[in-house]
């Protein structure tokens, strides 16, 4: 009677240290798909103010074109960064992109201080304000999108999820960089 007694609680622990097993491995695989599903949406709120950005930024240039017909190389350089950040699909084509539309701006809006009347224009004014608005944006977003790839890469790097996301090839996400010198926000008050 004991004996039998012994194997029932040894086949209930058992069961109960595998019930426990399965959840550990279930709650650790959830939780990476939460966090790889929380990077996605962080990256697709940054595209979503890219995006927004962009057509400001055709607006801009159109303002713009109508009081300096003679700068065209610097409403061309815009217009082609404006064309490479609309087309990168990676986040390492988007941080290129994003760098030399940067630097097109600061020339754009170097190019706007010699017009007196356009820094008056109230279009002009408007899609400034609008513009910066969205680079605040751009800016807390991506401070947030690499926020959750920290906490989404810690995860699939430490014991014991590491084994789960190894195991399951949950890949590595990357962080959303700029080169040196292009955290300054383009100056868009004159």
């Amino acid at each position: 009677m004991v004996l039998v007694m012994w194997n029932l609680i040894g086949f209930g622990l058992v069961i109960l240290i595998i019930i426990i097993f399965v959840a550990l491995i279930v709650g650790t695989y959830n939780s990476l798909i939460k966090l790889q599903n929380g990077v996605e949406s962080a990256w697709a709120q940054i595209n979503v103010q890219l995006e927004r950005r962009t057509d400001l930024i055709y607006n801009l240039v159109e303002t713009v074109k109508g009081y300096a017909k003679h700068e065209k190389t610097t409403l061309k350089e815009v217009t082609e960064a404006r064309s490479h950040l609309q087309n990168a699909e990676t986040v390492k084509e988007n941080e290129k992109a994003d760098n030399i539309l940067t630097d097109s701006l600061k020339s754009l809006f170097a190019v706007a201080e010699n017009y007196p009347e356009l820094k008056a224009d109230t279009n002009f004014l408007d899609l400034q304000e609008q513009l910066k608005e969205t680079e605040d944006k751009i800016a807390q977003y991506r401070e947030y999108y690499n926020e959750i790839v920290l906490t989404y890469n810690n995860k699939r790097e430490v014991f014991p999820s590491n084994i789960m996301a190894n195991l399951f090839n949950f890949e590595e996400a990357e962080y959303f960089q700029h080169e040196k010198g292009a955290e300054d926000v383009p100056q868009v008050e004159f």
